[in-house]
């Protein structure tokens, strides 16, 4: 019987999943905080419509990592995340692209969303079992 099914998550899938939601959380409301740059951030990666649609991720963001971390809507919440990470981490940080001044630091965030698009598989798979 999977977690998803009887509730009880078990310490190891319970607490990384709350790390992980959480951690996506917080990170979406860094977002917030300084709205401005990350508008800027997503146009100089060439997103349309920069004014609403880094708004709008980092709310969908901060909404599915509280999801996750609650498990609540798992497959909703879970695959927003999927979503989310197999968009951004292609096109805002495409450091094969960037600049030599840029390009350490997008290679570094690449890495780190790919790693938490792992995450978001596994747990994923976990919403649907």
């Amino acid at each position: 019987m999977s977690a998803s099914d009887d509730g009880d998550d078990g310490a190891p899938f319970g607490l990384g999943r709350v790390l992980f939601g959480l951690g996506m959380a917080l990170q979406a409301s860094e977002d917030f905080r300084d709205m401005e740059d990350t508008v800027d951030y997503a146009e100089s990666a060439g997103v349309p419509m920069p004014e609403l649609a880094a708004p709008f991720a980092s709310g969908m963001m901060l909404v599915s990592g509280v999801l996750v971390a609650l498990w609540k809507l798992p497959r909703l919440s879970t695959g927003a995340i999927v979503t989310f990470l197999a968009v951004v981490t292609t096109t805002m940080h495409d450091f094969w692209n960037a600049d030599e001044d840029a390009k350490e630091g997008e290679r570094l965030a690449f890495w780190g969303n790919m790693a938490m698009f792992g995450a978001a598989l596994a747990l994923l798979r976990e919403a649907y079992n």
